[in-house]
C-alpha cells in the first residue's frame, strides 16, 4: 500500500468514525460527511496518476458536484432546523412530530 492510498483510506476511516461517534450536533455530522466525500474525491482524482492512465476519468467531477449538492442541502436543513427548533442538537429533534 502506497503512502498516498494509506492517507486517503485513513482520512475516509477517520471521517467515518467521526460520523459514527459524533451524533450530538447536526453540523458535526455534516462535516464528517463532507470529509468522506472529499477524501473519496481526492482518491478518485489521483487514481489515473497511480495507474499511469493517459486520460483522466470524469468520475471525480461527478462526485465533487454531488458533494457540493449534499453540502448545500445539509446547510439548508441546518438553517431550517435552527429556525424551527432553536438548536441543532440531534437529540432534541423529534422526527415523528411535524
Amino acid at each position: 500500500m502506497t503512502p498516498l492510498v494509506f492517507t486517503f483510506s485513513s482520512t475516509f476511516t477517520v471521517s467515518l468514525i467521526g460520523l459514527a461517534f459524533n451524533r450530538s450536533h447536526l453540523i458535526l455530522t455534516l462535516l464528517c460527511l463532507e470529509g468522506m466525500m472529499l477524501s473519496s474525491f481526492l482518491a478518485l482524482s489521483t487514481w489515473p496518476l497511480l495507474f499511469q492512465l493517459s486520460s483522466p476519468l470524469p468520475l471525480p467531477l461527478i462526485i465533487l458536484s454531488l458533494a457540493a449538492c449534499e453540502a448545500a442541502t445539509g446547510l439548508a436543513l441546518l438553517v431550517a432546523t435552527a429556525r424551527t427548533h432553536g438548536t441543532d442538537h440531534l437529540k432534541s429533534l423529534n422526527l415523528l412530530r411535524c
